[in-house]
């Protein structure tokens, strides 16, 4: 006969043993695999939805960055066979320079069939639902389907991933997803797989390369010592590899240029910066853990989270602090699978407060629901704006947008602020306004509604010969505070 696990390989999994008639017997087990086209639907739906948020954006010239613009260059020059240069970093700025992002080499086939900015926003779409997927099918090995979509649906309109949704396009919509299949690995049990997929974060961008050594910690604390130590130090060494060595070599400086947004001086300074301002950073923990009713504390999953936060709390960089941009999209799946894990562990162990127990059958998934809708409104969260119609309508504004750029040729040379650049950069060569360039470009591109301190300039052909000394611009459009300018001599 075969015999069941024994106390041993159930400890070493986190599942207590109970002892019965029968010998050991884990009081729980695994839920067998159920149908997954619930967990897919879901994810779809999602999908659809990143999407409209996404497109709505793009058309409505609502880029917040030029990290769109960057992304576009970079797949543009990987879907050529080229070096991934970014002309609106300098002349010949190589990215991985910059930041060591080579995944997004892997977009350059679905560049090959539709050349195009919205190739990317879809693909990011895409990318960040497949999570939701997973995060809700690794749920439902564990919980029941209706919890486990409940919770797949708070995780999806969890404030993290819509931030990043409504960011520009960026490196970690592929961490998301790879988080998520790495952490429901270590879930069921599968260390070999999960420390397999833990490998493609270091391709993603630098810092990952220490999360990857988080994820070695942890198989560590799982008993899985030999495995988890070979891949915590892959990973840390893949981050000082690209640090102090692959990004110095293509960086035009020699240097990581995001060194010195770490804090100098000895541990006092880096513990300083890791608790000070403390209002805005226990602010940012705080709605971290609210997204999981507090109860992903209890779960071990959580140390794969410390690397993200602790680089960017020691920073002196106030964006990295607080909770907008797109910082804080490759802690969500921790978070929610974090929960699944506590869920899981709360109910199998014996003993404990009664409390605890009835919270996490019963109390959490409604409690981390109504929190998800909660700051959907209170934090102006872009999946109302789905329902909403006046996202779908035109608006004067980016139509006068669209009918200027249509001025501007495919393959000339232009320089722009951000309005305009991830609408220009798939079809012309691209540079930043004011920013290096080999030459004088073709077109000026100008958004002259923010940004400008003090003032926009008013003689645009004077600006733009300033810009560009002993070279003649003309104004082909100035409408609603948005001008194309043409190089004449």
């Amino acid at each position: 006969m075969t015999q069941g696990p024994s106390a041993a390989d159930l400890a070493t999994a986190g599942i207590p043993a109970q002892r019965g008639d029968g010998g050991a017997r884990a009081r729980h087990r695994l839920v067998p695999k159920r149908a997954t086209w619930p967990y897919l639907l879901l994810g779809l739906l999602f999908c659809v939805g990143y999407s409209v948020i996404e497109l709505t954006r793009y058309l409505h010239d609502g880029s917040m960055s030029w990290d769109t613009a960057i992304f576009v260059e970079e797949v543009r020059a990987y879907a050529d066979f080229r070096a991934p240069i970014v002309h609106i970093k300098g002349p010949d700025a190589n990215i991985l320079g910059d930041h060591f992002s080579p995944i997004m080499a892997l977009l350059a086939p679905l560049w090959w069939l539709v050349p195009s900015t919205v190739t990317l926003l879809l693909a990011q779409a895409a990318l960040f639902a497949s999570s939701v997927t997973v995060v809700s099918a690794t749920a439902g090995r564990f919980l029941s389907r209706t919890k486990a979509l409940w919770l797949g649906t708070a995780y999806g309109l969890s404030w993290g991933l819509q931030r990043a949704v409504d960011f520009d396009v960026h490196e970690i919509c592929f961490a998301v997803p790879i988080l998520a299949v790495v952490l429901r690995n270590v879930l069921l049990r599968r260390f070999h797989r999960a420390a397999f997929w833990a490998l493609p974060l270091t391709l993603v961008k630098e810092d990952l390369g220490i999360t990857v050594a988080a994820i070695g910690l942890l198989l560590f604390l799982l008993r899985e010592r030999a495995l988890g130590t070979m891949l915590a130090i892959f990973g840390a060494g893949m981050t000082a590899l690209t640090v102090w060595g692959v990004i110095p070599h293509f960086s035009a400086t020699g240097a990581y240029g995001y060194r010195d947004k770490l804090p100098t001086g000895g541990w006092s300074h880096w513990l300083t910066g890791l608790l000070s301002p403390a209002d805005v950073k226990l602010s940012t923990l705080g709605m971290l853990l609210a997204v999981t009713g507090f109860l992903a504390l209890r779960s071990p999953l959580l140390v794969v989270a410390l690397p993200t936060l602790g680089w960017r709390f020691v920073s002196d960089n106030p964006d990295y602090w607080g909770t907008g941009w797109h910082y804080n999209a490759v802690l969500m799946p921790i978070l929610f699978l974090a929960l699944v894990d506590a869920i899981r562990r709360v109910r199998e162990r014996e003993g404990g407060p009664g409390w605890l127990r009835s919270y996490a059958e019963r109390g959490v998934l409604p409690a981390v629901a109504a929190v998800a809708l909660t700051l959907c409104v209170t934090q102006d969260l872009p999946a109302a704006s789905v329902l909403r119609p006046s996202t779908y309508a035109a608006t004067p504004r980016s139509d006068a947008i669209s009918r200027a750029l249509a001025l501007v040729p495919d393959g000339a040379t232009v320089e722009s602020n951000i309005t305009a650049m991830s609408r220009l950069a798939a079809r012309t060569d691209l540079y930043w306004l004011g920013g290096e360039k080999a030459a004088a470009p073709q077109y000026v591109v100008l958004d002259l509604s923010y940004g400008w301190s003090p003032s926009a300039p008013t003689d645009l052909p004077g600006f733009a010969a300033q810009m560009h000394p002993g070279h003649s611009y003309r104004v082909l459009t100035d409408e609603m505070q948005f001008a194309v300018l043409e190089l004449v001599s």
